[in-house]
């Protein structure tokens, strides 16, 4: 019987969907966090439930010839980065384990599933970040959540994100001590400031900046003087509001106190239109890898009518728009799809039709009105895809089924569903586009097969 507070000497197994080792001990499986496979370690049971324990490491006895020295002081407290212990070549093979075990474990498949696809230079690369506040305004703190608490690390530069968000974090400590701006206190839902958001064009050098609040700040002219002369590469100053007692970041009231409603961005040849709310994927990069991966299957399947679903700002709708004639582009979020119109008018594309509604609705009108695709782009939240839609797709025996997601466990889950819905997976495409964390990127083809 494993016992709290009990020390062990065990092998590391695998890992799982969040990167922690799995070891076992007389067949009950411990969880043990910056581990790799085959490592040996001494550990101490800090947690024991019914059916697993979670351990922290005391000391290792045989290290990983992967293994690496983290590069950033703060790993160890800070939740955003999961596996900066190995080095990078090894992080896209845990990433491939991680992607073939959610569709072994979880869809009951086995596709075939490629190489990740891994970065030059996987550091510095983000171009959105989300800065929680904490402390008072005489020590305010700016960082981000220690793993699997609200307890803020308290940090002055991120590796993974834009250098820019560096400047930001020492700067608004200094602004908030200054202006003696109330932080906000989510335990006893008290004060003004809650987060910082910073979004950068990593090909414009634009930056939008994004206080968010529970109420308006009193002095909110001096702060908004001083941000902008301490910061000029600012385009977009933005105040959003949040009074509610809520995890989510953003509120739903959007203040533009200062310059551009928006900022510009590029993929590939692309330029894009981002407001605060607008979904663009983190890594501008790695992005036009992935819409690559999806050209790549488009062009396979001479697809020429296409439904892009939870399109979003319409980035994937304008990157495949010249290799077909009609495409459908169908998001929820209305200011993304207002984004998205600009964005095609301004990279002159004139055969996207931008529907707002929600997908579960809009796709079985277009498909009940004679609109028959010879693709579907599926690019949901971490959360799939309602099984309603893929129901719909099945039912009226789409083609071919373009999956991207940013979640294996969910994509597994849809997969085993369109599976038994008579459709073949093709391929899975891993893309890394969050290094030195345990997140990756996929896009799966399927093709409908046996009826």
């Amino acid at each position: 019987m494993v016992k709290k507070s009990q020390e062990y000497i065990v092998k590391i197994d695998t890992l799982n969907h969040q990167a922690q080792g799995i070891a076992r001990i007389d067949g009950f499986v411990v969880f043990v966090d910056n581990v790799l496979i085959d490592e040996v370690v001494k550990i101490k049971i800090e947690e024991v439930k019914k059916e697993y324990a979670k351990a922290k490491l005391v000391e290792f006895l045989e290290k990983s010839p992967y293994r690496k020295d983290p590069e950033c002081p703060y790993y160890h407290l800070c939740g955003g980065c999961h596996l900066m212990h190995a080095k990078y070549q090894h992080q896209l093979s845990l990433k491939k384990l991680l992607v073939e075990d959610a569709f072994r474990r979880i869809g009951k498949l086995s596709p075939k599933i490629n190489d990740v696809i891994g970065m030059e230079k996987p550091f510095r690369y983000r171009n959105k970040t989300a800065l929680p506040v904490g402390g008072d305004y005489k020590k305010p703190q700016i960082g981000f959540y220690k793993k699997m608490t609200h307890d803020i690390v308290d940090i002055d530069y991120c590796l993974i994100q834009h250098e820019f968000c560096d400047d930001v974090i020492k700067g608004m400590k200094e602004m908030i001590k200054k202006h003696k701006i109330e932080v906000y206190d989510e335990r006893k839902h008290q004060g003004v400031l809650r987060h910082i958001v910073v979004r950068n064009s990593f090909a414009f050098d634009e930056m939008m900046l994004i206080l968010v609040c529970a109420k308006v700040p009193e002095n909110l002219e001096a702060i908004k003087k001083d941000i902008l002369d301490k910061f000029p590469k600012i385009k977009s100053l933005y105040l959003n509001l949040n009074p509610k007692r809520t995890n989510v970041i953003l509120g739903d009231e959007d203040i533009l106190i200062w310059g551009s409603s928006t900022i510009k961005d590029k993929i590939g040849n692309l330029t894009f239109e981002i407001s605060p709310k607008s979904f663009f994927q983190v890594n501008s990069v790695q992005t036009e890898v992935l819409y690559s991966q999806v050209v790549k299957y488009l062009r396979n399947i001479e697809a020429e009518v296409v439904f892009d679903i939870y399109s979003g700002i319409g980035t994937i709708s304008m990157f495949i728009a010249p290799f077909c004639k009609k495409v459908y582009a169908i998001e929820i979020v209305e200011d993304a799809v207002e984004d998205a119109k600009k964005s095609s008018k301004n990279n002159s594309i004139s055969n996207i039709e931008f529907i707002c509604g929600c997908a579960e609705i809009e796709i079985p009108k277009l498909l009940k009105s004679g609109i028959i695709p010879q693709a579907v782009i599926l690019d949901p939240p971490r959360s799939g895809c309602e099984k309603e839609l893929l129901e719909s797709l099945i039912e009226h025996k789409i083609s071919n089924i373009i999956y991207v997601s940013c979640n294996p466990s969910t994509l597994a889950r849809d997969a085993n569903i369109l599976y038994s819905g008579g459709y073949e997976i093709l391929e899975v495409q891993p893309v890394d586009m969050f290094p030195q964390t345990f997140h990756v990127e996929c896009v799966a083809l399927f093709k409908k097969g046996y009826s």
